[in-house]
């Protein structure tokens, strides 16, 4: 067998950029890579184990013996290990064997940059290469409209495991017909973005890959890499954009992952205060250290550069900020200034979203923050954390939390729907009903909702008429447009044969429309995270459970009038003020008959009066549908 020859990627720069945390394209020197030494085609590994005193690359090209192919260790006091393997090429499977100064421990793990693995329940890594052309350039010229804070964004959020499965066969459906099948149908819906729950390769299903081991590396529950590329090209080619969750806040314990990587805590944490999270049983990233900084922001531009990822949605980013996150007393360690802010995340994370931003000034981060922290969505050099946008963890808590009421006590409860607004522009805000939300007994959103099948479906549509018409960005979890009875089960498709009954196609249709009106009116996402595009006509009247509003876009003319019914009283002649004199023509009811509702509207032009109102110098009287948002543009 051809033993190790010397050969290395790194310069001495790159070594110095590692060192000091700011090495942002690490993916192009660790791992594995096709090379071509001395005329001699192979592999060259590279591996970083600064406790180790032996390092060898088993597999099944030499019987997975230890020794038998020994990487060479820097001299620079880097901690890498490298070498060039000859005669060994594309779709060789291999692992790293460890021997640590540490207790001469032993450790066999996959290679943390490894770019495609085994199907689990098997862990190897697999040497990885590919000449993907891709055909979205069009896109990509053009995404920076697609994703800018001034343009409609409607996610939808999909588990591909569970989206939708081959039924014959029993099995996942593949990036190849998730290509077909899903972007097409997302076309349809006419949502702009998907956002994927965690594909980087995992190991365990039920974590629905928030427990990662191959960073790097699509899963191979679905394809190879490249078939990746063409589900995202395919996106792409057809106006959507891709938001790819990102996990940087904890990592599983698994034998072959990145814990106690060579002998020692070398990603993680050493303190168990700062390297354990007691909630999902997992290891903490040990953000103090620049090697690990430089592997995450590498991840993180890796997405970007080699996958063209159009966002990242960072994962549980409140409990990596908190030094006291679900601790109690005497379990968590005060920072330097006696607080419980985990300063070193602080600081990566305004590293993390400087470097996306320069590298990719036309995409977006967003935050899975649920607590009150500060200017988490505020550019860095005016102090904030740098992020594109934020989770409302709030306004979704609050809104689900009211409409679970039976209408008769909505009176009663009346400041849960509108609070959001008072301080929903003190950040960029995103309005999720995500997976969280349908899962571990909390019921499916149409679960949630009081009376009987029509009052369901009636304050179905009128929930996502209210969210759609609120100010911020929109996120909804698969099978949710539709009204998807069941929680969401990892395991089983979605119950995609509820749409053969009527009241499940007019969910799904009337989902479609609301994405269709919000991508043609401006008034809804022109200033959606700006003051200046949000008025109150009425938040106080409690005894008719009525809220009413005007949306403003760029331009006066464009401004719309929002009326939400949030009961299932018809109500006649009601008034409204509004501050300019004119007519309102109804361009948008939940209530329409296409989508199941009781069909009443208003038919004709009315009349804007100069009778003063709600603080208003003029008012107009409209009829309001039973549990229904209706929207008016001034014509």
């Amino acid at each position: 067998m051809a033993q190790v020859k010397a050969y290395s990627l790194f310069t001495e720069f790159d070594i110095n950029l590692f060192k000091s945390g700011k090495h942002y394209r690490l993916y192009e020197k660790f791992g594995s890579h096709l090379a071509t030494v001395d005329g001699i085609d192979g592999v060259y590994f590279a591996v970083w184990a600064p406790t180790a005193k032996q390092v060898s690359v088993v597999g099944d090209f030499n019987y997975w013996m230890e020794g038998e192919h020994q990487l060479n260790v820097r001299w620079d006091s880097s901690g890498i290990w490298e070498g060039f393997i000859p005669l060994i090429g594309k779709g060789a499977t291999y692992k790293y064997k460890i021997q640590s100064n540490n207790n001469d421990i032993k450790t066999e793990k996959a290679d943390p940059y490894a770019r495609r693995f085994e199907h689990n329940p098997n862990t190897a890594s697999i040497v990885w290469d590919d000449n993907y052309k891709w055909k979205d350039s069009s896109w990509m010229k053009t995404r920076k409209k697609h994703n800018a804070i001034d343009a409609p964004y409607s996610v939808y959020e999909v588990h591909l495991g569970s989206w939708k499965k081959n039924v014959e066969e029993n099995r996942f459906m593949s990036y190849y017909e998730l290509a077909d099948d899903l972007v097409n149908y997302v076309k349809d819906m006419n949502f702009t973005h998907v956002e994927l729950m965690p594909i980087m390769e995992h190991p365990y299903d039920p974590s629905w890959g928030y427990q990662i081991t191959g960073y790097f590396a699509p899963t191979s529950r679905f394809g190879y890499p490249e078939e990746f590329k063409y589900l995202v090209d395919k996106l792409h080619q057809n106006d959507i954009g891709i938001i790819l969750d990102w996990v940087p806040s904890h990592f599983p314990e698994d034998a072959h992952g990145l814990g106690f990587f060579d002998g020692s805590c070398l990603y993680e944490h050493p303190d168990k205060r700062k390297g354990y999270h007691q909630d999902w049983k997992s290891l903490i990233f040990n953000y103090e250290r620049n090697e690990v900084r430089s592997f995450l922001i590498s991840n993180a531009i890796f997405w970007m550069d080699q996958y063209h990822a159009d966002g990242l949605r960072v994962d549980a980013v409140a409990s990596m900020l908190f030094l006291d996150y679900s601790r109690e007393e005497g379990e968590w360690e005060p920072n330097i200034y006696g607080g419980r802010e985990n300063l070193a995340v602080i600081s990566f994370l305004k590293e993390l979203n400087e470097e996306v931003y320069a590298s990719f000034p036309d995409v977006q981060t967003i935050a899975e923050e649920s607590t009150a922290f500060p200017m988490v969505s505020k550019p860095t050099f005016v102090g904030g954390l740098g992020f594109g946008m934020k989770w409302m963890m709030g306004w979704m808590h609050d809104t689900l939390e009211y409409f679970g009421k039976d209408p008769v006590y909505r009176k009663f409860h009346q400041n849960d729907i509108t609070f959001s607004l008072a301080y929903v522009f003190t950040e960029n805000f995103m309005l999720p009903l995500s997976h969280d939300e349908v899962v571990y007994g909390k019921n499916s959103i149409l679960g949630r909702m009081p009376g009987d099948e029509w009052q369901r479906f009636a304050n179905l549509r009128l929930l996502y008429g209210y969210m759609f018409t609120h100010p911020g960005t929109k996120l909804l979890f698969m099978g949710s447009e539709f009204g998807q009875y069941n929680e969401w089960n990892f395991q089983e498709s979605l119950d995609w044969n509820l749409l053969e009954f009527e009241p499940h196609k007019n969910a799904q249709n009337y989902y479609k429309e609301l994405n269709k009106f919000y991508k043609t009116t401006p008034a809804l996402y022109e200033k959606q995270f700006s003051g200046e595009g949000f008025e109150w006509i009425s938040y106080d009247d409690h005894e008719n459970c009525v809220i009413s509003y005007i949306r403003k876009g760029y331009k006066p003319e464009n401004n719309v009038v929002v009326v939400c019914n949030l009961t299932p009283t018809l109500i006649d002649n009601y008034r409204i003020g509004i501050p300019v004199k004119g007519k309102l023509k109804e361009v948008f009811n939940s209530d329409s008959k296409e989508f199941g509702g009781s069909g009443v509207s208003n038919k004709n032009l009315i009349t804007i009066k100069k009778t003063p109102w709600n603080g208003k110098d003029y008012s107009a009287e409209v009829i309001l549908a039973p549990l229904a948002v209706m929207v008016f543009e001034f014509n």
